[in-house]
């Protein structure tokens, strides 16, 4: 009886100690443009690790996150921006319209691609520069559609 319990024992603990450092999957909500095949050309080439965090499992069609907690958070298929006040960053070539309304979590969206991309990054954990470097790659492959102008280009005579 006792080799039996021994057992049964091993059989509970193993698949619980493989269990505890897994993390669940990310719930996220899917763009309204989220079935959009190019956003499956972003999702199958986001990197595996993004400013050293490692990726994590989403719940939602074209999404991807990184970090535990989760830090980043990346949504394929939201609205296309159109013209905006907001602050445009251009990182290796995609030009990011930078939301700071809710910080320190920042809202990167891309600008003149399309389906447009938003990265919600949490500033106080990862560094919004390195993690739109590393998603570049993956993003690259949207059309282009347009860049962001300048004001002082806009308003010259």
């Amino acid at each position: 009886m006792v080799m039996n319990t021994r057992v049964l024992s091993l059989l509970v603990l193993v698949p619980t100690l493989a269990l505890t450092g897994c993390a669940g999957a990310v719930p996220m909500t899917p763009a309204e443009d989220a079935n959009n095949p190019a956003c499956a050309s972003v999702i199958v080439r986001l990197p595996d690790l993004v400013a050293e965090k490692p990726k994590r499992e989403t719940n939602a069609q074209a999404t991807g996150a990184w970090g535990t907690p989760a830090s980043v958070l990346l949504t394929c298929g939201v609205t296309v921006p159109g013209p905006t006040t907001l602050p445009c960053v251009e990182v290796n070539g995609i030009d990011w319209i930078e939301d700071d309304a809710d910080a320190p979590l920042y809202r990167y969206t891309t600008f003149g691609r399309t389906p447009a991309v938003e990265v919600a990054i949490d500033s106080n954990a990862v560094s919004g520069t390195t993690v739109l470097v590393d998603l570049g790659n993956a993003v690259s492959y949207l059309p282009q559609t347009g860049t962001c102008t300048d004001l002082s280009d806009v308003f010259t005579n």
